[in-house]
């Protein structure tokens, strides 16, 4: 699994809740990162992206976008959520429109997240 996230906070509950269920986290601090880390590795080798909206250098919005256009054999079917304390419907739209496969509001309910990811990831 990979973790955009830049509040190293939201990153330990998120890799402990994701602990909880064996899911191994590698944890990007940026959007710009996130970006390298999934182009940087073969297809399959992140089972889902965790995209926080917010993030310096390079939002989650553009990394989801740039992820979406790239030519890694993963790009179009890899499951991106995005995590944001955006609810607002404007917000899941855009987060949508960018190519994300789910929205979940900060703070993340566990349950809500595996269910969300029991979805999007093919056993």
């Amino acid at each position: 699994m990979l973790l955009a996230e830049d509040m190293a906070i939201n990153a330990q509950i998120i890799t402990m809740v994701l602990g909880a269920r064996e899911m191994d986290v590698e944890l990007a601090t940026n959007g710009r990162i996130a970006v390298e880390m999934f182009t940087n590795n073969p297809a399959g080798y992140y089972d889902a992206i965790l995209m926080d909206m917010r993030m310096p250098e390079m939002d989650g919005l553009e990394a989801t976008r740039i992820i979406r256009a790239s030519d890694h054999d993963d790009a179009k079917t890899i499951p991106m959520v995005a995590l944001t304390a955006n609810a607002f419907d404007e917000d899941v739209q855009r987060s949508m429109q960018a190519g994300l496969n789910a929205h979940l509001s900060k703070p993340v309910e566990p349950n809500d997240l595996y269910q969300t990811l029991e979805c999007l990831i093919e056993p």
